[in-house]
């Protein structure tokens, strides 16, 4: 009777599972993972550190569980304790998704001390959680010594430049990780000087995303200075930013020596038509980026002729997003038929 139950428990949709879960024991649920289930999406069910806990349990016995996705469940420190317990001792579970709940510095030491055990866990998602500066030095310290993470999402927290620095610094270590997202997290120019520092010695990552953090025209100065010598970095977001003219003047000038960027994006800036120039003159020499973000920044006619110039000589441009500035039908009608021609 015992082995049907755990059949139909399987089969049933992930919100009557959830309710189920409640009355089941820990060993109930342990049988009902080990079976062929990859994927478990729990987002959005307040399980709390309770249910953490029983996952947790579940996950040091499981041997076939690949992602699991536990956004917007109120786990907290104690959760993200028993969660890092148990990757100490999961050899399977390559994506954890944590976001938008409330793990604060304590919950992230927890999981950097489980990161320096872990040898499968690929994916790391703690976007729109409560890590400071001192969380994110805990994580730093785990990616000096973990050889499997290639993706971290800290996103929506709180690490400051004094947080980015201690991530940089294990940058200039760590040789695994490729991805960094690190949206809205008031690094400022102050952490973007530090991002210059490890971007010219790290050799494996390839996107940075570093949007909505008041990095300036100066931010933009210290990554441009980077980009001349990176030669992995393929995507750089920098949306919403306070970038201005000066800003996208040192970006193109580097533009001009950096042969790896594929991806730039500077929508939501202040980047007028002399902006648009310094840009224009950049496309006429690069030739590997192929997708240009400059939605909703203050270019006009002149900075749209500018780049359509530019996109005369320039063949390998295949994407430009100018959607939200003032620029006449003629001039977007020539960029588009320049496009057209690039993608042919």
């Amino acid at each position: 009777m015992a082995n049907q139950t755990i059949i139909n428990f399987l089969t049933l949709p992930v919100e009557l599972v959830y309710r189920i879960l409640d009355y089941e024991s820990d060993f109930t649920l342990i049988c009902s993972m080990t079976n062929t289930l990859t994927a478990l999406d729990l987002s959005r069910n307040q399980i709390g550190d309770v249910g953490a806990q029983s996952l947790a349990v579940a996950l040091q016995h499981n041997t076939t569980l690949i992602t699991l996705n536990l956004r917007t469940n109120r786990i907290g420190n104690v959760g993200a304790q028993y969660l890092g317990d148990a990757l100490q001792h999961n050899t399977t579970l390559t994506t954890l998704e944590l976001w938008i709940n409330q793990i604060r510095d304590v919950g992230a030491q927890y999981l950097a001390d489980a990161l320096q055990h872990n040898t499968t866990l690929t994916t790391l998602d703690l976007e729109w959680n409560k890590i400071e500066d001192v969380g994110a030095q805990y994580l730093a310290g785990a990616l000096q010594h973990n050889t499997a993470l290639n993706t971290l999402e800290l996103s929506n927290n709180q690490i400051g430049y004094v947080g980015a620095q201690s991530l940089t610094i294990a940058l200039q270590q760590n040789t695994t990780l490729t991805t960094l997202v690190l949206w809205t997290n008031e690094i400022g120019h102050v952490g973007t000087h530090y991002f210059s520092n490890a971007l010219k010695y790290n050799t494996t990552l390839t996107t940075l995303n570093l949007a909505p953090n008041q990095i300036g025209d100066v931010g933009a100065q210290y990554l441009a200075d980077a980009l001349q010598y990176n030669t992995t970095l393929t995507t750089l977001e920098l949306w919403s930013n306070q970038i201005g003219d000066v800003g996208a003047q040192y970006l193109a000038h580097a533009l001009q020596h950096n042969t790896t960027l594929i991806t730039l994006n500077l929508a939501e800036n202040q980047i007028g038509d002399a902006g648009a120039q310094y840009l224009a003159d950049a496309l006429q020499h690069n030739t590997t980026l192929t997708t240009l973000g400059l939605r909703f920044n203050k270019i006009k006619y002149i900075g749209a002729q500018s780049l359509a110039d530019a996109l005369q000589h320039n063949t390998t441009l295949m994407t430009l997003h100018f959607v939200g500035n003032s620029i006449e039908k003629d001039a977007m009608h020539l960029i588009d038929e320049l496009f057209e021609r690039n993608q042919r």
